[in-house]
């Protein structure tokens, strides 16, 4: 096992139950499609080590080739108490002549966990610009959207967020036919409400493979989120002091079972995308699904100013 520090830039895992790590993986994100609901998309990851956010499409493949099918893990209805996979309700009706949304307002987590798009029934728009009015809250737009994972590079752009707060996005077509502005609301995501959603998630997954649903381990919470801590800085499954992981929530003296997930980086940006990307690895998926564990406990830190921004953990005990 390699616990060298991984370079900036990418979404990697780490999953421990005695000594395996994850060289595969499945991503998933949505986008802000407005006025045509979220839409999901999935691929394989072939590689733990992607160099640049701009430069995967020749790293993945397309879901169909997948053996992971992704309605398995994740509910996208949003109506389960804790579990969302948008902040903002969407109207599907028509977009207006010479406009481009219907929404004046809309609310994203600075994750980022969403691609910015147009009304989903535009097309032909040609070149496009996109203006934002407050570089302090999204700073610009990278000049694609995220394609390998299915966005329309023509309609959709995924954001440079630098901070909370609010700016007005402007997007117009060169040719003048259309011009339009939404105020968009950027906010930390909710935390402990995240960390419960991955349980819920799990559990939806261990009933599907009629296993016993995972209580929430309060002996364990502290260990789980002080690993989510430590990874911000090291990420390995040993500690930045050089010990063991399971140190961190050592089991009692009578014995028991623990494990670990980790996921960082920038498509582990919600719960239900770094569920995903667990459920995607054979490692991960093995902790997900082992029945001896009784209990979960999870980590969950976000830091815009860090390299990776969004650090996950997952531990998993019978104590």
């Amino acid at each position: 096992m390699n616990d060298k520090p991984r370079s900036k830039g990418v979404t990697t895992l780490l999953s421990i139950n005695a000594a395996a790590i994850l060289i595969t993986g499945v991503l998933i994100s949505s986008a802000i499609w407005l006025n045509g609901g979220v839409d999901f998309k999935a691929v394989d990851e072939r590689n733990d080590i992607v160099d640049s956010a701009l430069k995967e499409t020749e790293l993945l493949e397309s879901i169909s080739d997948s053996k992971a099918d992704v309605s398995d893990y994740i509910d996208t209805t949003g109506n389960d108490d804790y579990v969302s996979t948008s902040s903002h309700e969407f109207d599907n009706t028509s977009v207006e002549s010479g406009e481009l949304w219907n929404e004046r307002a809309i609310t994203i987590y600075a994750t980022p966990d969403t691609d910015i798009c147009v009304g989903g029934d535009l097309s032909d728009l040609g070149e496009m610009y996109w203006q934002t009015s407050d570089a302090n809250v999204i700073s610009g737009f990278y000049n694609s959207a995220r394609s390998w994972l299915g966005f329309n590079n023509q309609t959709c752009r995924y954001p440079i967020i630098k901070g909370t707060g609010t700016t007005t996005i402007t997007a117009g077509t060169y040719d003048g036919k259309r011009k339009d502005s939404i105020i968009v609301n950027v906010v930390d995501p909710p935390v402990e409400q995240w960390e419960h959603e991955v349980l819920t998630l799990v559990n939806k997954i261990r009933i599907k493979n009629n296993l016993e649903q995972l209580t929430w381990s309060n002996t364990c919470e502290d260990a789980a989120l002080t690993r989510a801590t430590e990874i911000t800085k090291y990420y390995a499954h040993t500690r930045p002091d050089g010990s063991s992981w399971s140190t961190a929530c050592p089991a009692p003296e009578g014995g028991g079972a623990s494990g670990e997930n980790l996921a960082i980086g920038n498509a582990a940006v919600s719960p239900a995308t770094t569920v995903a990307l667990w459920m995607g690895s054979e490692t991960h998926r093995a902790n997900i699904l082992n029945p001896e564990y009784t209990k979960l406990a999870v980590g969950f830190k976000f830091d815009l100013d860090s390299d990776y921004k969004t650090y996950w953990s997952q531990f998993f005990s019978t104590y």
